[in-house]
């Protein structure tokens, strides 16, 4: 299994490694964490490790290679996602500061199997997990999965 963070630290090494002299690896760690979609590394490293406040959860859980090809449910407020959610059996997935409602057929085109245990224990909620650990362990399989690309 990948851990997100360690896997986004190997590639701001390699991006540093191949980089001009003197390009400084915490230039490469933001330039990776953007990347992901997210606007610098401290923010990376705390959305993927679930420490500290998240306010923001950035872009990588909704690519713009996704974004055309389904219907989703997309909410200002996390309680209406969440009241929707359960009403659906969907999954919560944070946007920036938004919510979105996903079927199992988005889970599955992000590379993802929507039977996953992990799926469960975090409740089916992204945003507000029952298992920080889950999350965690489905933020490095996202990750792993984009390792393809």
């Amino acid at each position: 299994m990948i851990d997100a963070i360690t896997e986004l630290k190997v590639r701001a090494e390699v991006l540093q490694k191949r980089s001009a002299p003197g390009t400084k690896l915490r230039d490469c760690l933001t330039a990776v964490a953007k990347e992901f979609g997210f606007q610098n590394w401290p923010q990376a490293k705390s959305v993927l490790t679930g420490e500290g406040d998240i306010d923001d959860f950035g872009t990588l859980l909704c690519p713009p290679v996704l974004g055309g090809g389904h219907i989703n449910r997309w909410y200002a407020r996390y309680e209406e996602a969440a009241e929707v959610r359960e009403s659906v059996q969907g999954y919560v997935l944070p946007y920036r500061r938004q919510f979105l409602v996903v079927d199992r057929f988005y889970i599955e085109s992000m590379r993802l199997d929507p039977n996953d245990a992990d799926w469960e224990a975090i409740g089916f909620d992204w945003v507000r997990p029952k298992s920080v650990a889950a999350r965690t362990r489905l933020y490095g399989k996202v990750i792993a999965a984009m390792k393809t690309d």
